[in-house]
């Protein structure tokens, strides 16, 4: 059993030692039921502290977009028809390459620009379909525009499409190819003064491209661009300034946050503007 021990005054009698005590006890009891409180306010306070730290986080926290599923032709230009055709296009000499040699197949349409080194564009056709007017001349207009001839300033071009079979990387003797060009045999089916366009549009958070009449039909604000004099940091400013003006104010906010970038991948090599 512990013992406490106490000091005793001996000036004072065992009453006044026993009073003394008593009053340090009550100012000891005070200072623990100060501390006792004193405890439960900061204890009180750090909660409440947490739970505004949890709302301004959950408040501050971008809301996560879905991954969209990387689709194998995502690394060339593309877009889907307004018939619901894919087409696909070559970016450069590479992926000109891999387009026809690795993806080309029975039932598809190629087009190609009248234009030394113009990306092909192929109408991809796996069930055999009769591919309608409207998705030839979409083909058309991208191949068009998508060639040099843009950065050449041209209006238009003339664009031809053939079957898979009238492509081919043999030659006739001592001719050489070089990487993405290839050989076209037989008949070729033109379109003459192809025009050079390109339809940029809002569809809620993304940024769509594609051949003018279907970014039309599938934007929900949408600016038409061609062949011009600025740049293409200067045009794609220039069309998000257009697609502020004619959103709703739900929607600007959204065009506000999209980044140059998402809009300068859909304009051609070259200067541009937008046309009215």
């Amino acid at each position: 059993m512990e013992t406490m021990e106490f000091k005793i005054d001996t000036r004072k009698s065992i009453p006044e030692n026993a009073e003394h005590y008593y009053q340090e006890a009550k100012k000891a009891q005070k200072k623990v039921e100060g501390a006792r409180k004193a405890l439960q306010d900061t204890l009180k306070k750090k909660e409440r502290l947490e739970g505004e730290r949890k709302n301004i986080k959950e408040t501050n926290i971008p809301e996560k977009k879905e991954k969209k599923e990387r689709k194998w032709y995502d690394s060339f230009r593309w877009f889907t028809s307004s018939d619901g055709f894919l087409v696909i296009g070559g970016k450069d000499a590479a992926t000109n390459e891999i387009l026809i040699k690795k993806h080309l197949e029975k039932g598809d349409l190629v087009f190609h620009a009248d234009v030394q080194g113009a990306p092909f564009f192929v109408v991809k056709n796996p069930e055999n379909k009769e591919i309608p007017t409207s998705t030839l001349d979409e083909a058309a207009e991208m191949a068009a525009s998508y060639s040099k001839a843009w950065q050449a300033g041209w209006g238009s071009c003339d664009v031809y499409y053939v079957n898979p079979e009238q492509v081919s990387k043999t030659t006739k003797a001592g001719e050489y190819l070089t990487k993405g060009a290839f050989m076209i045999y037989g008949k070729k089916n033109w379109f003459k003064r192809t025009e050079l366009k390109i339809g940029i549009g809002s569809k809620g958070e993304e940024i769509i491209g594609g051949p003018v009449s279907m970014i039309e039909k599938g934007a929900k604000y949408s600016v038409k661009i061609g062949p011009g004099e600025k740049k293409s940091k200067q045009l794609a400013e220039d069309i998000r300034k257009k697609l502020l003006e004619k959103a709703g104010k739900e929607e600007r906010e959204k065009i506000k946050a999209t980044g140059l970038e998402e809009i300068q991948k859909w304009i051609p090599a070259g200067k541009g503007r937008v046309k009215e």
